[in-house]
């Protein structure tokens, strides 16, 4: 415990109202935070109401038993506090059993609150759930006592959690039933923790197996696995935001507000056991289920380097979806009509261009390198990583220096947080306002300027004149690798890496790589779509049914579509749609299409250059892949 924030760090004297005057709801919540500002724990005082109030909108923290416990997470918090006050008549505080609150603790978090204090402001949670240490409180005359009170109990707690963690095997032997759970309130500082320490309290009494993940302010704790979900007799979700559901699909589900899990722990506990809920039935169909499971198994194989990197291309999609299809219908009225000086000038083409091109594009890089540097250092990393990206992009170094200009920022932002985490306490809410987002943003600028943007500007030139001046053969030998990325892996990571080099010659004015792309990413749906309707034997009637699907997926330019079946059969299916993807994007390159949008599947055939043979390279991978499937796969039995 030594490293802990104990609750004496946070609970002082001098936040302390041992007989509160306050007679309403507003105004104990005034007088709390009069306290907290005497005693130099805020920033503004106006901004910290506003935040309560905000918190008090999403329902109230009178949970009931006479406590109240406003809190609230922002910037107006100087340095994270706990101001307490105590009313021997009671106040009216909505709370959740219609009865008075006498026993007040707001909770001030800076923005940045670290697991330290998270985690002691959920012991507090812990605390109030016990009626004999709220007696001891109401009782208590000095704020001296008060302290003593809480410091008493502190211990107490800490060495309850070392006996428990030294029983729990053997516990474990004797429980009637397993039960899984997920706590989540707005703003994740009492509520979660509460509701947690309740039901555990709750189900170790009922001699329940409970695992218990809080959706709190610091992030998911003791998230739940999938063999969890899968060998408890239900779930119970006590949140008031959203959590991840659809990893429920197919178990009974408990859903009620955070409240209830503090104070219904027993009822709900017992529905569990019994199995007194519905079956979760999730938002997507089985089809797309079985799309999401692909995905996910996928993801948790990323490693860090590609989570980060697709962060930012996540992000920057809807900058190079609409910015791309708004410069490709600047195209219809002639490539060059958003020039002033060209004869087939038109006035809308140049709004169109302006809006696509000089708009949305310019901001694609920045967002990309923006959200690479907040997936690595969070949301101190955004600014520098949006600066480094904007250099990346009027330097010339364009699409890879905004990746480089995002990895740079976020871990030089990495790098500060750990450089300056021994300051002193009273320093702790300047550094997501002052020191990151200077030293980070001025750190980054210079290596981008001075080092990074001129030589990987000239690589950029280097290639763009490459793939300019390629020859037929070599064009042909591209689409082909590119095509077979794209039906490798169907959204991973050799997929997005094609996918990601397209978007870049894009932004760089050649549109050859991304034409034979967009084929290939729309073969695999379409040719295993055809292989159902043509082939019916080789698959099950719930593939068959589910090929229909594929045809709208493939035709959309959602390569995922092709999941499903590649799960089911991957040796025969995942060879057959590399075959033809590798035809439709090495016959995109040799009949010299073009496409300068990103997106949007055959619905952008208008602006596709050489449209007719576009088609013809699309229909002829399709062909190949169903052809590959009828002699790979072996027939189904039904």
């Amino acid at each position: 415990m030594n490293n802990k924030i104990r609750i004496g760090d946070l609970l002082n004297s001098d936040t302390i109202v041992v007989h509160l005057s306050a007679t309403t709801k507003e105004a104990v919540l005034d007088e709390l935070i009069e306290q907290l500002d005497k005693a130099g724990r805020l920033n503004d005082k106006d901004g910290m109401k506003q935040a309560i109030l905000a918190r008090e909108a999403q329902g109230s923290t009178g949970i009931g038993e006479g406590i109240a416990i406003p809190h609230a997470k922002t910037a107006a918090v100087k340095t994270p506090a706990i101001a307490y006050g105590f009313s021997k008549e009671g106040v009216e505080f909505d709370s959740l059993d219609q009865q008075k609150a006498h026993l007040f603790f707001m909770i001030a978090a800076t923005e940045d609150a670290n697991q330290a204090h998270l985690a002691t402001l959920a012991l507090l949670s812990q605390m109030l759930m016990d009626e004999s240490f709220r007696q001891e409180l109401m009782k208590a005359e000095t704020k001296e006592r008060v302290l003593e009170i809480i410091t008493n109990k502190e211990k107490e707690l800490e060495s309850e959690d070392e006996s428990v963690t030294e029983d729990v095997a053997a516990d474990q032997q004797h429980v009637s039933a397993k039960v899984v759970a997920v706590t989540a309130c707005p703003t994740g500082i009492a509520h979660t923790y509460m509701a947690a320490d309740a039901l555990k309290k709750k189900a170790a009494e009922l001699g329940i197996s409970l695992k218990v993940e809080t959706n709190g302010s610091g992030g998911v704790k003791n998230k739940l696995t999938s063999s969890d979900i899968e060998e408890a007799a239900a779930v119970i979700v006590a949140a008031d935001r959203q959590v991840e559901m659809e990893r429920f699909v197919g178990k009974v589900l408990i859903e009620v507000p955070v409240a209830e899990g503090i104070r219904n722990a027993e009822d709900l506990l017992q529905r569990a056991v019994n199995q007194r809920g519905s079956v979760y039935r999730g938002s997507a169909t089985n089809y797309q289920e079985k799309i999401q499971e692909g995905k996910d198994a996928k993801k948790s194989k990323q490693p860090a380097f590609y989570r980060h990197l697709m962060n930012g291309v996540s992000n920057m999609l809807p900058f190079v979806v609409g910015g791309g299809i708004i410069i490709a219908i600047s195209f219809l009225f002639g490539i060059n009509a958003s020039d002033p000086n060209d004869p087939s000038f038109h006035p809308l083409a140049k709004v169109l261009m302006d809006i696509g091109g000089k708009t949305a594009f310019q901001l694609m890089i920045p967002v990309l390198a923006g959200f690479i540097a907040s997936s690595i250092a969070d949301r101190p990393g955004f600014a520098p990583g949006m600066v480094g990206g904007l250099l990346a992009t009027t330097s010339g170094s364009g699409f890879l220096g905004g990746i480089i200009a995002g990895f740079l920022a976020g871990y030089i932002v990495l790098g500060l947080k750990k450089l300056f985490v021994g300051l002193p306490q009273s320093l702790e809410g300047i550094k997501p306002m002052l020191l990151y987002p200077l030293l980070g943003t001025l750190i980054t600028g210079f290596i981008m300027v001075y080092i990074v943007s001129d030589p990987v500007a000239a690589a950029n030139t280097a290639l763009g004149n490459l793939l300019k001046n390629m020859g037929t053969g070599n064009a042909v030998i591209l689409g082909v690798i590119l095509g077979a990325m794209m039906a490798f892996d169907m959204g991973g990571p050799v997929n997005k890496a094609a996918f990601t080099f397209g978007i870049a010659m894009i932004a760089e004015g050649n549109y050859a790589p991304h034409a034979a792309i967009m084929a290939a990413g729309m073969t695999p749906p379409l040719g295993i779509a055809l292989a159902t309707t043509l082939f019916k034997k080789k698959f099950t009637a719930e593939e068959r049914h589910a090929g229909k699907t594929a045809y709208v997926l493939g035709a959309s330019f959602i390569t995922e579509g092709a999941i499903p079946f590649a799960a089911a059969d991957p040796t025969r299916i995942i060879p057959s749609i590399m075959a033809g993807s590798a035809v439709a994007g090495g016959l995109s390159m040799l009949f010299g299409c073009t496409l300068p949008a990103p997106h949007g599947g055959l619905f952008v055939l208008p602006v596709v250059g050489n449209w007719p043979l576009y088609l013809v390279s699309i229909v002829a991978g399709v062909i190949v892949t169903a052809l590959m499937i009828k002699v790979l796969k072996k027939d189904m039995a039904e």
